[in-house]
């Protein structure tokens, strides 16, 4: 059984201080237990070339103390990171780690197996914070640390060390306060966020990421730090959809989506074969996270409208309908997101993302200012979206509208993302235009998922009714969508108004 908690804890050095003096003059903690004396032992698992270290995930298998186990860290954040474990005894033949953990690393893996390449032996020293009230807000440790590596390349070293963890009541505040005290004595943050971090130096260390553009950047440089951000929430949510957490999979969907994006309409800084390829395999990656995403707005849909209505008018058995219907669907659509995870083909993306980033081929418009030439390029997919919103007006109501009007949607989706984009570098005028852009594509949002929401609901509705089932609900449902169609598509013309007002566009010029 896995079980899971965030910790959040931050790591100090500490040469020769004596810390149960100044765990006495702590702001915030009104009392104090220990110390405790616990001798840990971890054995880190890693690949050969040490792929989770580079990404700041640990995978250890720790005995002594009272928390023995597997655990796997991944970063969460900040000084957060989400730690899964497995009880001792829950390994694969050879010791090898949990399959349920494993699974979790095979973003960074990417098919490598998983080796031991270090042994870290702990001498403990816990005591245990609590505030005015009693209440435990933290966890202070006092680590005496030797380690050293396994395999060909030997390394060994010994420090010490201070780790400050919130538990219970704490809060990160708390963490700053404990901070500021400990620098008053000459105990400072700890460059390294693991142990394991620290036993191997450079030889974990990441890519540098790209720094924050701003109105001085390079087109190249600004496009290359928003494609950067999201292939690392890609990456994030990737053992958060593997564990099924709820909303993981729309998240890590809108990641490559605003890649997708990026490589669309700026597509002109970058090589056009290498643009093109990653568009292609980020489209693939989208459609297979499409349906448990649809599904999973459906399903929430139909929940809250069913539960919006007069007890009188829920006839039958219309919650138990729904979940029949979307369970299986669910349960297929989630197998296909998992066996796509672990295809090499999804690998391939992913190291193509990681050259991409780690050697970018830029062509000569991505060395000019970013403040002019990302604008410009904006400013076509602006002109697509107009003709697209034209050819939705020329249509009656009805099928061909809702289609073009999707059209429009995607479009809108698309100069939203490149808008997004631009904004560290044009500032306010782009953050503006935004949202403009964000409120129509949102209602054109509501508008497609009323649409995609009638069918579904008339082929409940019919099963029901062939089952001897009342249908009546289904059928109020479908007429609430109809009107949602219908209000969106008569809100729109004003927030179209608003986008294309002539001062919202002029940094498009």
């Amino acid at each position: 059984m896995v079980t899971t908690a965030q910790e959040t804890e931050r790591k100090f050095e500490a040469a020769g201080h004596d810390l149960r003096l100044i765990l006495s003059d702590l702001p915030g903690a009104g009392g104090q237990a220990g110390p405790e004396e616990q001798v840990l032992e971890a054995v880190y698992y890693d690949t050969r070339d040490l792929r989770l270290g580079r990404a700041g995930v640990t995978l250890r298998r720790r005995s002594g103390g009272d928390d023995a186990g597997w655990h796997l860290k991944l970063p969460a954040g900040g000084d957060s990171r989400d730690e899964l474990r497995v009880p001792l005894g829950r390994s694969e033949p050879g010791n090898a780690p949990p399959a349920e953990l494993a699974v979790l690393t095979r973003v960074h893996a990417r098919g490598a197996t998983l080796h031991p390449v270090a042994l870290v032996t702990t001498r403990r020293l816990r005591w245990r914070l609590s505030d005015g009230a009693g209440e435990q807000v933290a966890e202070v440790v006092d680590d005496h640390v030797i380690a050293h590596t396994l395999g060909s390349q030997t390394t060994a070293k010994s420090w010490r060390e201070v780790e400050v963890e919130l538990v219970g009541h704490g809060k990160p505040q708390f963490l700053d306060r404990v901070e500021r005290q400990l620098g008053k004595v000459g105990i400072r943050r700890s460059a390294a966020a693991s142990k394991l971090a620290r036993l191997l130096g450079d030889r974990v260390s990441g890519r540098t990421p790209s720094p924050a553009p701003d109105a001085r950047s390079r087109a190249g440089a600004a496009v290359l730090a928003y494609l950067g951000s999201h292939a690392a929430e890609l990456t994030r949510y990737d053992p958060l959809v593997r564990q099924q957490v709820p909303d993981a999979v729309h998240q890590m969907r809108v990641a490559t989506r605003r890649m997708r994006s990026a490589l669309q309409v700026f597509g002109k800084v970058i090589e056009p074969d290498r643009a093109r390829r990653l568009i292609t395999e980020l489209k693939w990656l989208g459609e297979v996270l499409g349906p448990a995403r649809d599904l999973e707005v459906l399903q929430e849909r139909f929940e809250e409208a069913t539960a919006a209505q007069p007890t009188e008018e829920v006839a039958g058995p219309v919650r138990q309908r729904f979940i029949r219907y979307f369970a299986r669907r669910e349960a297929d659509a989630a197998a296909d997101v998992r066996a796509a995870l672990d295809d090499p083909r999804y690998f391939a993306l992913l190291d193509d993302i990681d050259a991409l980033l780690g050697d970018p081929p830029l062509t000569r418009r991505a060395r000019r200012p970013a403040r002019s030439e990302l604008p410009r390029l904006i400013r076509r997919v602006d002109t697509k979206l107009t003709a697209r919103m034209r050819h939705a007006d020329q249509q009656p109501p009805g099928p061909a509208r809702n289609t073009a009007l999707h059209e429009v949607r995607k479009a809108a989706k698309r100069l939203r993302y490149g808008t997004e984009a631009v904004q560290p570098v044009v500032g306010k005028p782009a953050r503006r235009f935004r949202k403009r852009v964000k409120a129509v594509q949102q209602l054109l949002g509501e508008h497609q998922d009323a649409v995609v929401s009638r069918p579904v609901l008339r082929e409940i509705a019919m099963q029901a009714y062939l089952d001897g089932e009342n249908g009546y609900t289904f059928g109020l449902l479908h007429g609430e969508q109809t009107a949602v169609i219908q209000r969106t598509d008569a809100a729109l013309p004003h927030a179209w108004r608003r986008l294309t007002a002539r001062k919202r566009r002029r940094w498009l010029s």
